[in-house]
């Protein structure tokens, strides 16, 4: 709801300089990510993270609350670095119980594609929902209203997580195998480094490409606004099922392989940007930008979390990281193209994903092929003895 509109409200209503504005937009997701990472790595070390994932709803419920009628610049600033980075945690742990949760299921990759397509539709809602607000009222209302989305995510946990560690569903036909008991050693910090890398430069393109769009249409184009409200809505609306229907691809092809796609997919996009020359074929080429995010946000969690099995929290942590390391990264491309002119953001954009896919080859997992591919055969096997019980019966 708030994040689109950070800029606007540190503008309007702290009246901050454009010095403190940055200052802002820079320490926001540094201090995100910091927390993050820390409490990912202590959730790894806790029985359940149903405690956790209360505390960091309640903290966010708080942070908002005070947002919502503080400001002070140095106030708000403060807030932002503590309560609201602790806040931050929230979703990378509940991804992290949920695959906790999925251990052995044959349909983990599915549900956790399921469950980032939850959040793909929130995103669609959400800023909308925050415009009505802030046309009926202000920035109090927008931030009180997301104290209490915080409250009411805090109230599903405390009733509906198991207070002890979660227990795996059991795998049909009977079978003992599971997820976990295939997993293995991490992988090594050198594979898992050049993975996040690829994923902080893609996620760097996608910030690029996002806030470029509107200035690109009007700039070169000479487009409007109302053209890049219907771009970025279409877009949107077709991550949703593309999500869905690469986790269902997920269980028949190898998962590397449908990540590999994502950096080439957005090259594609970002290439057929830089030689734009109508509205219609900006619209045309969201196919390519939404395939690319529902590959790489859909599925890139799981294949993250396959690289560390031993630590779900810290590897939920380290992928949802990418997304505001790049987007700090994007910052300075941004304030270069406003000069230059905006179309060499999507050239730029296109050698940073030319060189995410050179870093993904590179980064070629040793051990996570082989729980893949035994898990796989333990699924298939399930499947199997499944269907001998319904012939039998």
């Amino acid at each position: 709801m708030a994040a689109p509109f950070l800029t606007l409200f540190l503008t309007d209503a702290v009246h901050a300089s454009g010095l403190q504005v940055t200052a802002f937009l820079v320490a926001a997701p540094l201090s995100s990510v910091v927390v993050s990472l820390t409490m990912g790595h202590w959730s790894d070390k806790l029985p359940s993270r149903r405690g956790l994932i209360i505390g960091a709803a309640v903290t966010g419920a708080v942070g908002s609350l005070l947002t919502a009628w503080l400001r002070d610049y140095w106030l708000l600033l403060g807030l932002t670095v503590t309560m609201t980075a602790a806040a931050s945690a929230l979703v990378p742990q509940v991804f992290a119980h949920a695959r906790v949760s999925l251990a052995g299921s044959p349909q983990a990759v599915m549900t956790m594609t399921s469950l980032r397509t939850v959040l793909s539709l929130s995103w669609v809602g959400g800023p909308f929902l925050a415009t009505m607000l802030l046309a009926a009222g202000d920035f109090t209302a927008v931030y009180s209203f997301a104290a209490a989305m915080y409250l009411i995510a805090a109230v599903v946990a405390y009733r509906m997580f198991p207070a002890g560690a979660p227990v795996p569903p059991p795998t049909i036909g009977g079978t003992s195998d599971s997820v976990e008991s295939v997993a293995g050693r991490d992988e090594s910090r050198l594979v898992i480094g050049l993975t996040l890398a690829a994923l902080v430069l893609l996620n760097c393109t996608g910030h690029m490409s996002l806030q470029a769009l509107p200035l690109f249409l009007k700039s070169e184009l000479d487009a409007g606004l109302g053209d890049a409200g219907l771009i970025l809505g279409l877009c949107a609306g077709l991550e949703i099922p593309l999500m869905l229907g690469f986790g269902l691809l997920a269980a028949r092809y190898k998962l590397r392989m449908l990540i590999l796609a994502g950096p080439v997919l957005t090259l594609g996009y970002l290439l057929v940007m830089a030689f734009s020359t109508a509205t219609w074929q900006i619209a045309a080429a969201q196919l390519l930008n939404a395939s690319a995010i529902a590959l790489l946000q859909g599925l890139g969690i799981t294949y993250v979390q396959d690289m560390v099995p031993s630590r779900p929290g810290h590897a939920s942590t380290l992928f949802t990281s990418a997304g505001p390391v790049g987007a700090m990264l994007a910052g300075p491309v941004l304030g270069i193209a406003a000069g230059t002119g905006y179309r060499d953001v999507y050239w730029i954009g296109a050698a940073l994903a030319a060189l995410a896919f050179v870093l993904m080859l590179a980064a070629r997992p040793t051990l996570t092929g082989a729980r893949i591919t035994r898990t796989t055969r333990i699924t298939r096997r399930a499947a199997k003895s499944e269907q001998a019980a319904l012939v039998e019966a």
